[in-house]
């Protein structure tokens, strides 16, 4: 079974974000061995500058790259990713396993995104839509994607 990390900065704030994001690790755990990791979000003031940007993404990068195992294949979420449907996730994620890794990594950055650092220790940008969506909400899209995308592999009527 597929182990799947999903790490992203700063917690979920809103009740009903956290309410669909359990009810898709739930479902997910039929499906994989899902981890939802939440890696503190650095505190910049309300109008940071380029620098202060740049030193809290370098930071939560930090954080970010120390819980990656080397034997993993790490997806970072990021606008200038490439876009896939749900069908090619699902075909991804099927090449990724049989190609014998384990281990599966998807990463949310901050509202800033994510230093480059983190972009390169990854194997594959991946990008939801070239809409920009807030990343508390992003979290919640991204695993009912896993699950759709799971889903597809095992043959459920979820995906039409």
């Amino acid at each position: 079974m597929i182990e799947i990390n999903l790490i992203a900065v700063g917690k979920l704030k809103e009740s009903y974000l956290r309410e669909a994001s359990a009810e898709y690790q739930k479902r997910l755990g039929g499906l994989c061995k899902i981890k939802v990791v939440e890696a503190p979000e650095y505190k910049i003031s309300d109008r940071p500058s380029d620098k202060e940007i740049a030193a809290g993404l370098n930071a939560e990068g930090k954080q970010i790259l120390s819980l990656l195992s080397p034997r993993s294949y790490t997806f970072s979420m990021c606008i200038e990713g490439k876009e896939l449907s749900s069908t090619e996730l699902s075909k991804k994620l099927d090449d990724i396993s049989l190609g014998g890794i384990s281990t599966v990594n998807f990463i949310i950055g901050s509202s800033f995104g994510l230093c480059d650092e983190v972009k390169n220790r990854s194997d594959f940008k991946l990008s939801m839509s070239k809409m920009t969506f807030p990343h508390q909400l992003a979290r919640v899209m991204l695993l009912e994607q896993l699950y759709r995308a799971l889903g597809i592999s095992n043959n459920s009527k979820y995906h039409k």
